[in-house]
């Protein structure tokens, strides 16, 4: 009786077969030719031979015939339900080419990160706000001021448009007509005390220029000499070629001196020294004398010159009859002592460099 029931409901399903292979599917023929329904119709018996039916051969072989045997460890359900897709009977793939298809796609997603072309070149150079405010020309906000107000120029160009980058290193930056100091130069002024002799190392032990720069990472020099009982303002610097032009002849960089002497002075002294006084290595002119200050008969005048020979204002005035008890350089060229006490080392201004470069056409 089951049989024949299994074949009727097999018959009577054959024609929705079209919802699960099509019409006409050769396998479903084959399969109610033979009696078995189809595979979604398949039943199996996994709870052992006391729920097997009637028609069954024994618990342990499983379902109705046709059926796997061994339980649903081998069921015949259909593509798609177990295994991933892999036929029931279909051989195990070898271990070596397992470990290939492992390698394959672990090498697919490990490849390295592909640099992608850059768009721009890497921009060169800083905001020139940034290199006016690190060389101590105010704030950024103070700097994009001074560009917004035309006064500061690269090149011999005003800059009228914030961002635009230089070049510290190679750029002539430029703020009221005053080159700016934007490289790794150092510029310093020192009041330098009778005694010290006018040389950064002395091999006599003796206090030198070096003794007040001692803690600086750069090697500084000196810009001209004072002889060793001379007291006032001594530029030092790493610029060379700002050292070498201040203290060349050609570019007649002005030194102002005041000298204490004894009197009477006759009105024409200002007059002689201006014509030129006699040396016995040539005649030496003072650019400009006055007397600042007189006391019966001592003396406090100011003498400028643009000269540089060695001991020049002592000997002028000794040779015009008039030797030098105490002399003091107040002035560099646009540099001026003023207050600065007698061995005190100050670091120049950046307009006060820019005019020292001015001077001598840097």
């Amino acid at each position: 009786m089951r049989s024949s029931g299994r074949n009727s409901r097999g018959s009577g399903s054959g024609s929705g077969g079209n919802n699960y292979r099509g019409a006409g599917n050769r396998r479903d023929e084959q399969q109610q030719r033979a009696g078995r329904p189809r595979p979604e119709e398949r039943r199996y018996d996994v709870g052992g031979g006391s729920q097997a039916g009637p028609g069954s051969k024994g618990g342990s072989q499983g379902g109705p015939k046709g059926g796997p045997k061994g339980g649903a460890a081998k069921s015949g359900a259909p593509k798609g339900v177990g295994g991933r897709g892999r036929k029931p009977n279909a051989p195990a793939r070898p271990r070596e080419y397992e470990a290939q298809v492992e390698e394959r796609n672990r090498a697919r997603h490990d490849k390295p990160r592909v640099a992608l072309p850059k768009t721009f070149g890497e921009v060169e150079g800083e905001r020139l706000q940034k290199v006016l405010a690190r060389a101590g020309m105010g704030s950024r906000r103070a700097c994009e001021e001074l560009i917004d107000q035309a006064r500061v120029e690269v090149n011999g160009k005003i800059v009228t448009e914030q961002g635009l980058r230089v070049d510290p290193e190679k750029d002539e930056i430029k703020v009221d007509g005053l080159t700016v100091a934007t490289q790794s130069y150092l510029f310093f002024a020192l009041n330098k005390p009778a005694g010290v002799v006018s040389t950064m190392e002395d091999p006599d032990g003796r206090q030198c220029l070096g003794d007040y720069v001692t803690n600086r990472e750069t090697r500084l020099f000196h810009v001209g000499r004072l002889d060793t009982e001379t007291e006032g303002i001594i530029l030092l610097t790493n610029h060379g070629e700002l050292a070498h032009r201040l203290t060349h002849p050609r570019y007649g960089v002005k030194k102002t001196y005041l000298a204490a002497i004894q009197g009477p002075l006759p009105r024409d002294l200002g007059k002689r020294l201006k014509s030129g006084i006699e040396l016995e290595d040539g005649y030496a002119r003072a650019d400009h004398f006055r007397v600042v200050q007189n006391t019966g008969k001592n003396y406090l005048v100011e003498v400028s010159l643009h000269e540089g020979r060695k001991h020049i204002v002592r000997r002028m005035l000794a040779e015009a009859g008039f030797p030098v008890d105490k002399l003091v350089r107040t002035a560099f060229g646009p540099i001026a002592l003023g207050d600065q006490k007698s061995g005190w080392l100050r670091r120049m201004t950046n307009t006060e460099v820019g005019m020292l470069m001015r001077e001598v056409d840097l």
